[in-house]
């Protein structure tokens, strides 16, 4: 059998081999394969294989091998290695048939490597020139072996060795698509084991490919920027504008090849793949960018709206569908699109696939956590408790994630009730998840003292083998900062203790519990100080060493509460003190020496009470993100909707009791050794959070990074609202802008002037004024231009506040290279500024009442042109309306304005005095708001005092 499995596979792997002669034969192998396959014991089959390998280890010391031997005989060793068989010589001669230049002997070559080969074989040095000059050979189908095997077997010194002409094959013009295909895949293996062979001057054009016209080369580089893109998303960030536009492109446009349609769907794996990609990054603001999801997500709701009755088609097309319903809830804005996806989650959570089930539950968990009322989730939960008891496993324990998102003050009881009495028959594997979730959710809704009480002490007794240790500690820290709960507690807990059955986990929170509020209940019925020690004291023989400890210190503390009963405590502790456990043997000596003291003040000091635990985040809550971390780094599955990580209803776990009290929290410091001060324990050691150094690829969009001739444009258009903003041999850059009040509007103007297409246009902007200056794309380029043609791109800019930088933008696009350009854009502050007519009198009364410094800004400098035509233009172009006639002497200019923004207006005067002998300037600006002058003065500087641009 395993003869006849090993002839299949190695009849596949060798089904690509060349045409013609021996090649489709080798009557050797053929004739070798079926002695094995007719052997009928393991006895005559290892007889032939070892008869094979002499003669094959003979032909080889004999040399003079033609090609066609070699790779007979390498052939043979590598269907006996398949069977299983040690093969330890032949890996030389496997090694020199990579360098034949008959594609059948370099195939086998390759394929003997990547089986007898591993990434630290010492053989593998031998093989990397030969690799990599098959990746630069013209012919494909070497190119695709070298890729192979790079794939397979390339370890770190092979991968940092080769990582450039894999690149080079994916981003070359010349290459097959089917040759891009594997080196992206290729890349991507690569970056998986040594993430440094990814230079960050790469990442453009990585992110190029996204636009190949060919859908399966699209597909392999989105894989590849799917895993650049979970570890560094700002780097990675034009790959979000770049998925969005594909996905419109297939889904509305429904530009795509016919091959790649599986069963009615377009492109499956393409669309689930670049809408996983969007949900790696924050939710868009860009007005443009969200329109396009919200075409491509409405359209692929549409699609979905009849269930096929195909079963390929209805897997296909639920899988984009359920992508989509992630990225949605991703979004958190789209009210519709959240109402359309809230009713189709309750048909799929009804489901009788257990798939369909298990997607609609987990779907439904992530709106949960987002959505702003859980109302149209509610209306399902009867049928999600039932899930609870669901055949599947997984369906079970989505369910429960799905009832913990949910609950809240309305159906908490409910919920809680429910997870109680399914925990009695819950499968092993959930019970303690289920314990956590129970009591965080008991302590977060708890209204009433006995409730809380009642059920804490329920959920240890029915499952106390899976309570950890964060559950019973933090019980007894809440009863400990609550004194409503004291009495209840301590009666309670005693009611446990003095049970026949009583959990060891249950005997913990008695210890603590009787032994700092047992005096509480000293009084009552059945509460009686040696009702308190008998039962206890019944349970010390069955207990752990360390629940045997924390009995002994509630012991310690009943001598200095309770003196009618030191007789029984000092004989417990006597015959304690001669345990064989050291712990407990010098804790107990310990303890009796303090109770022989000949005064008590040092006893009262030690069993002083506790005092109460500082308020912070629980630590159940950090067990449980602990327990349901995810691989996949979608910002939903990283950050809740308050920067909490997990989910976000659990971030915030503290509820006031009826009469005021409220449930404080403790830091999660991951001890496991119960509540610390006193007798109890010793110090607390918190974790120690690191910030991590930002070690980013630079941003190539921002101001740093600004292309040679940008500022010929630049300054131009800073006295303009049209003109060129930048000019090459390949492209023509066009600007029109508007501005009115704090709302301004740019139009760019792309012209292609080269005789052939560019592809992959992409524009990124850089704000370093975000808080200031808002940027929203109306209108984003087309991503080809044809030569002669223009495309066109609108930006929104409000101005919020008074900014000082002006936006950049990077401007990238495929014309054989990646050609790249970043330029400033000249959106500045007197772009806002609209003219103010003064009168002399009212411009003097307002220059004094702004007065000097600090809203004042005066320089005196040198002047390029200080005609009376060429100033009086400049002061126009920076939109100060020049008042004639107000300043007493001719020769000075003054001028008004009104500077807009979306927090207010702000009065500007200026006064600007020009001395013809010296060619210099004394220009003084005045403004209500300190911030403005120092701008205003900059900018006019810059441009008074050099030649202006024609």
């Amino acid at each position: 059998m395993a003869a006849t499995a090993a002839s299949a596979i190695f009849n596949r792997g060798m089904g690509s081999m060349g045409a013609g002669g021996k090649d489709n034969t080798m009557r050797g192998l053929v004739s070798f394969i079926a002695d094995l396959r007719n052997a009928r014991a393991r006895e005559l089959e290892e007889k032939r294989i070892n008869k094979e390998l002499a003669n094959i280890r003979q032909k080889f010391k004999g040399g003079s091998l033609s090609g066609y031997d070699k790779k007979k005989y390498v052939c043979k060793l590598l269907y006996i290695y398949i069977l299983g068989w040690n093969v330890d010589f032949g890996h030389l001669e496997a090694v020199n048939l990579i360098s034949a230049s008959k594609y059948s002997e370099k195939q086998i070559g390759y394929l003997a490597v990547t089986l007898f080969l591993h990434e630290q074989h010492e053989l593998l040095h031998l093989v990397v020139n030969s690799i990599r000059k098959d990746l630069a050979d013209q012919n494909e189908l070497n190119n695709c072996l070298a890729l192979h095997a790079i794939a397979n077997v390339a370890g770190k010194e092979m991968g940092e060795a080769l990582c450039a002409d894999v690149h080079r094959l994916l981003i070359s013009a010349t290459s097959k698509p089917f040759v891009k295909k594997k080196a992206a895949l290729t890349l991507l293996r690569l970056y998986r084991k040594v993430p440094s062979v990814v230079q960050p001057e790469w990442r453009e054009r990585i992110i190029a490919i996204m636009d190949d016209p060919d859908m399966g080369v699209a597909l392999s580089v989105t894989s590849l920027v799917m895993a650049l893109a979970q570890d560094d998303p700002d780097a990675y960030k034009g790959s979000y504008v770049k998925a969005a536009q594909r996905l419109r492109k297939i889904v509305v446009d429904q530009e795509y090849s016919g091959d790649y349609v599986y069963y009615k769907v377009p492109c499956p794996w393409l669309q689930v793949k670049l809408i996983r990609l969007m949900q790696y990054f924050p939710p868009s603001e860009d007005t443009h960018v969200r329109q396009l999801m919200r075409e491509s997500l409405q359209a692929i709701l549409d699609n979905a709206m009849e269930t096929p009755k195909n079963v390929q088609q209805n897997n296909a097309q639920n899988a984009v569908l359920f992508e989509a319903i992630n990225l949605i809830i991703h979004l958190d804005t789209e009210r519709a699109l959240l109402l359309q996806i809230s009713a189709k989650l309750g048909k799929f959570i009804g489901s009788r696939e257990t798939n369909v089930r298990y997607l609609g539950l987990e779907a439904m968990t992530h709106l949960a956590v987002r959505a702003e009322t859980l109302d149209p989730i509610k209306k399902h939960q009867d049928i999600i408790i039932g899930s609870l008891r669901d055949r599947d496993i997984t369906v079970r324990r989505q369910g429960l994630d799905l009832l913990y998102s949910m609950c809240d003050s309305s159906n908490s009881q409910t919920i809680v009730h429910e997870l109680l009495k399914y925990l009695q028959s819950a499968d092993y594997a959930i019970r303690e998840e289920m314990v956590l979730k129970i009591a965080i959710l008991t302590e977060k809704y708890a209204t009433d003292v006995k409730w809380y009480v009642d059920i804490s002490m329920r959920l240890i007794a029915m499952a106390g083998d899976h309570v950890s240790d964060e559950v019973w500690q933090r019980i007894i820290q809440i009863v400990t900062n609550n004194d409503e709960l004291q009495v209840y507690a301590a009666q309670n807990i005693l009611q446990y203790c003095k049970a026949d059955h009583c959990h060891e986990t249950l005997v913990k929170i008695g210890s603590y519990i009787l032994g700092e509020f047992g005096h509480l209940i000293a009084d009552s019925p059945g509460g009686s100080p040696i009702e308190q020690f008998m039962a206890l004291h019944g349970k010390f023989g069955s207990c752990s060493p360390n629940t045997r400890a924390m009995i002994l210190s509630a012991f310690i503390k009943f001598v200095n509460l309770f003196p009618e009963i030191k007789k029984q405590l000092v004989a417990a502790l006597q015959v304690y003190s001669r345990s064989l456990d050291s712990e407990l043997q010098q804790r107990s000596c310990e303890y009796l020496a303090m109770i022989q003291m000949p005064n008590d003040d040092l006893l009262r000091t030690v069993c002083d009470e506790m005092p109460p635990f500082p308020e912070r985040t629980s630590a159940l809550l950090s067990r449980l993100d602990k327990r349901s971390g995810n691989g996949d780094k979608r910002t939903w599955s990283v950050v809740g909707k308050d920067g909490v990580p997990g989910l976000d209803r659990s971030a915030t776990l503290k509820r006031n009791f009826t009469n005021g009290g409220g449930l404080t929290a403790l830091s999660p410091d991951g001890s496991t050794n119960g509540p610390k001060g006193g007798i109890n324990g010793g110090a607390r050691t918190p974790i120690e959070e690191l910030a991590g150094l930002d070690l980013g690829a630079p941003n190539l969009a921002s101001a740093s990074h600004l292309s040679p001739g940008w500022e010929e444009g630049y300054n131009r258009l800073l006295v303009r609202s049209e003109g060129i903003l930048y000019e090459d041999a390949q492209m023509q850059i066009g600007l029109r802008s508007e501005y009115r009040a704090e709302a301004g509007c740019v139009i760019l103007y792309f012209t292609n002037k080269s005789s052939a297409p560019i592809q992959s246009f992409t524009t990124t902007l850089d704000n370093p004024s975000s808080e200031q200056l808002k940027i929203d794309n109306k209108s984003l380029p087309e991503t080809t231009v044809r030569s002669g043609e223009q495309t066109s791109q609108t930006i929104m800019l409000e101005a919020r506040g008074v900014f000082t930088e002006p936006p950049t933008i990077r401007i990238s696009y495929v014309a054989g290279a990646l050609q790249a350009l970043t330029l400033k854009l000249p959106v500045v502050l007197h772009k806002y500024m609209e003219h103010a007519v003064l009168a002399a009198d009212d411009f003097f009364k307002r220059w004094k009442q702004i007065g000097g410094a600090p809203r004042e800004a005066q320089k005196i400098f040198l002047a390029h042109d200080i005609s009376a035509e060429h100033t009086r233009r400049a002061l126009q172009g920076f939109r100060w309306c020049v008042l004639d006639g107000v300043d007493p002497n001719a020769r000075n200019f003054v001028g008004a304005t009104v500077l807009h923004t979306a927090g207010g207006k702000f009065g500007c005067l200026l006064r600007l005095e020009p001395n013809s002998e010296n060619k210099m300037y004394r220009l003084t600006i005045r403004a209500t708001d300190e911030a403005v002058p120092p701008i205003l003065l900059k900018f006019m500087e810059a441009r008074l005092s050099r030649p202006w641009p024609t």
